[in-house]
């Protein structure tokens, strides 16, 4: 039986990832820093996934276990019979996480195991994969990195599944949308291509990275922050405000107008995927957070994500920008006692002023055109709050 270790046993973890690989026929062991978390994998065995979209139903996870990866557990799976590593723990875990990766490929050459292992970091991210594989090589020497070459798969995906905060009487049990998409680049993948229901080998991975890129996460941000401006709980009582919809959707179709040119898409095609994308955050069952989705403002500002990207990307053709400024713009207005990288960028605006921390977080210079821009739609939303 072929086995995986889930690194990250949170909601995208159990109700994704893992799901979609256990339902394959694998045997998923759930690393986590959360003790009760793996405790409980253990104790209880199972767990249920539920469906909320149009169409309800339920699949129940059975084929688990669960390690600390805070520990020397996870480094000793990973230095046994692994045959794949996936992650869902945030970009800016990945570097922590790649020290115990490291730790266990170092273990599979000194104990001459050259079974083909397969890393695959399921983040919203660009080439998240790439990134954790650097992070993984700056760990071993030049000949652990040769062996790693050799026998290490590192495959960079796309991920697209809206995953919300829900309780259930099991604790394990999580909530999910019906749609799923799961994209992996054959090229960064070592040995026979497997069969996992819900995945998809792609030959280029870029205009899939993107295309989720500019339409979900740009989407899901741009309407959580302006959500949360306007004291919105949820996505979808924020899309259901006509002044937050209509911006919404307006700077999908700006961003799409971008992936359009840049990929070559199908216009209509394209234009169905946004409207597919725009009915997903209006999914009743789905009670995701506007703070959940709009937490680390300063990650999502930056030049290579989900707002200044997009903005960018389309500028750069002389198409029109005027709805995705206020992406930029409202986030930089996101402020959550709770949420780390919100209380730094507060403080810089309130310190040093808005000018240099849009500069600091996005890349935009004062002499660009946008730069000003985005402190206009700024000022205005200051005085609509």
């Amino acid at each position: 039986m072929k086995q995986a270790i889930m690194i990250g046993a949170g909601n995208i973890g159990r109700g994704f990832i893992g799901a979609l690989l256990e339902k394959s026929g694998w045997h998923v062991t759930f690393a986590d820093v959360a003790e009760n978390l793996i405790s409980a994998i253990n104790e209880r065995k199972s767990y249920t996934v539920h469906i909320q979209d149009k169409k309800c139903a339920q699949m129940t996870v059975t084929n688990i276990s669960g390690i600390s990866s805070a520990g020397p557990e996870l480094v000793d799976a990973i230095g046994g019979d692994c045959d794949l590593i996936t992650t869902a723990v945030g970009l800016r875990i990945l570097p922590i996480v790649a020290k115990p990766i490291a730790a266990g490929i170092k273990a599979r050459k000194a104990a001459g195991n050259t079974q083909l292992l397969n890393v695959v970091a399921c983040e919203n991210a660009v080439r998240g994969t790439s990134q954790l594989r650097d992070a993984v090589y700056s760990h071993l020497s030049e000949d652990e990195i040769a062996f790693a070459k050799e026998y290490v798969g590192f495959a960079d995906c796309a991920v697209d599944r809206i995953v919300p905060k829900a309780s259930f009487e099991n604790p394990l049990d999580v909530a999910v949308e019906q749609y799923t998409e799961w994209d992996v680049e054959k090229g960064g993948w070592k040995g026979e291509l497997p069969e996992i229901n819900g995945l998809s080998f792609v030959d280029d991975l870029s205009a899939y990275i993107e295309r989720k890129l500019f339409t979900l996460n740009s989407g899901h941000a741009v309407c959580a922050y302006l959500g949360a401006m306007k004291g919105r709980r949820t996505i979808v009582e924020s899309i259901s405000d006509p002044s937050i919809g209509n911006v919404v959707y307006n700077a999908m179709w700006e961003s799409g107008e971008g992936l359009i040119r840049k990929f070559g898409f199908d216009s209509d095609a394209h234009h169905a995927y946004i409207d597919r994308i725009f009915a997903r955050f209006q999914n009743p069952f789905l009670e995701d957070e506007t703070a959940r989705v709009a937490r680390e403002p300063i990650r999502k500002l930056a030049p290579t994500d989900r707002l200044v990207k997009p903005l960018m990307t389309a500028y750069s053709y002389g198409l029109p920008v005027d709805y995705l400024i206020f992406g930029t713009a409202a986030a930089l207005h996101f402020n959550c006692p709770e949420d780390e990288q919100s209380v730094e960028m507060i403080q810089k605006i309130r310190a040093e002023g808005l000018e240099k921390a849009l500069e600091t977080y996005t890349g935009l210079t004062p002499d660009h055109p946008l730069f000003g821009r985005v402190l206009d739609i700024y000022r205005a939303l200051s005085v609509c709050k």
